[in-house]
């Protein structure tokens, strides 16, 4: 009933607690997963110590405000607790218009920067509140003569324009809230979006936190042997499989002691985080070589016929599903191996580790 291998679990969820997926998990696989084997997609947040002192907005859905305060971020504000305080704002729906002119707002604090944790309920609010919130410089009662630009730092967590439930068809993930408000952004006032950081799958930072984690499990087991390769199965192969060969390619230029001079080169200097993914690489022995990529099919994936031992050249889509700050590599979305659920996987990693 306990695990053999260091195991961890990554999801791009993030609108519940690390305790509360693990117990889900824990439930549903009928073993102990503690929180320590959980990432969430705003999980390595925690790295980012710079920010925990500012007041920042967050978005989503869940316990968005417990999440921020278990991450290290001291001040956070609500998009409930801006619409409240400002109610002129939203004024999409129209059963939630003040029917009298509110008094002026007092007190509220300068917010200093935005955490979207997820998607939220309410698109509309929470796209024309955060937009208020950067064309203010965080005070959303103000009227500034010129858009400040550069505009207060986002964090964004899970990029997954897509993800699978129960429809037959995948259903838009937060991946989709942020196209949306790049583009309102751009619309409105003809620059770019700037992330200071997008956290979750396909983020290098993200598969990094993971191995952190997993040889700090390896070390409370007692292993002896350094860690070699790791192996990262999911059914997602602009996400999971993405990040998982973009993790392999860092891991392989790390090998050749080029890190730096890669970083600048490869995928990943697209996105924003590459200082504390390096502060993580010094934090992290780098025993590991390998990341090997498992695509399943009983998600977002589905493979037609016998499920193929090895990826076929050129059996994935070619539409670009990831977000737009990381380059499109079609080689990237190629998995090392694809089979047919997570438990063929296991036995796949196994075979080639020759583990009885």
């Amino acid at each position: 009933g306990r695990l053999r291998v260091p195991l961890v679990f990554l999801t791009n969820a993030g609108n519940c607690l690390r305790s509360a997926k693990a117990r889900e998990l824990s439930q549903a696989l009928g073993l102990q997963v503690s929180p320590e084997q959980v990432i969430l997609s705003h999980s390595p947040l925690q790295l980012f110590s710079r920010f925990h002192q500012r007041c920042m907005l967050v978005a989503g859905q869940g316990p968005v405000e417990e999440n921020a305060h278990n991450l290290g971020f001291k001040h956070v504000v609500t998009i409930e607790e801006l619409r409240k305080a400002y109610p002129l704002l939203d004024m999409v729906d129209q059963s939630r218009r003040p029917k009298e002119l509110p008094p002026p707002t007092t007190g509220f604090p300068t917010i200093e920067g935005v955490i979207l944790f997820g998607e939220p309920v309410r698109w509309e609010t929470s796209l024309q509140l955060i937009t208020d919130v950067l064309l203010s410089n965080g005070n959303p009662g103000a009227e500034l003569q010129d858009v400040p630009y550069p505009h207060l730092p986002i964090l964004a967590c899970n990029m997954d324009l897509l993800w699978m439930a129960e429809a037959k068809m995948p259903r838009f993930g937060h991946g989709t809230f942020l196209l949306c408000l790049e583009n309102i952004y751009k619309k409105v006032t003809g620059r770019e979006l700037k992330y200071e950081a997008l956290i979750g799958k396909p983020s290098p930072v993200t598969y990094r936190y993971a191995q952190f984690l997993i040889q700090q499990q390896a070390e409370k087991q007692g292993w002896k042997a350094p860690i070699r390769r790791l192996y990262a199965v999911g059914d997602n192969p602009m996400s999971d499989i993405y990040g998982a060969n973009l993790y392999n390619s860092y891991l392989k230029s790390a090998q050749q002691n080029q890190v730096q001079a890669e970083v600048k080169r490869s995928p990943q200097a697209a996105s924003p985080q590459t200082e504390v993914y390096l502060e993580l690489r010094n934090d992290c022995n780098n025993s590991v070589e390998s990341c090997e990529s498992i695509l399943v099919c009983t998600g977002v994936y589905r493979h037609g016929g016998d499920a193929p031992r090895k990826a076929e050249p050129h059996t994935m889509e070619t539409v670009f599903h990831g977000h737009r700050d990381f380059c499109f590599d079609p080689s990237l979305v190629e998995a090392s191996y694809i089979v047919q659920d997570v438990d063929d996987a296991v036995q796949l990693a196994f075979k080639k580790e020759n583990w009885s």
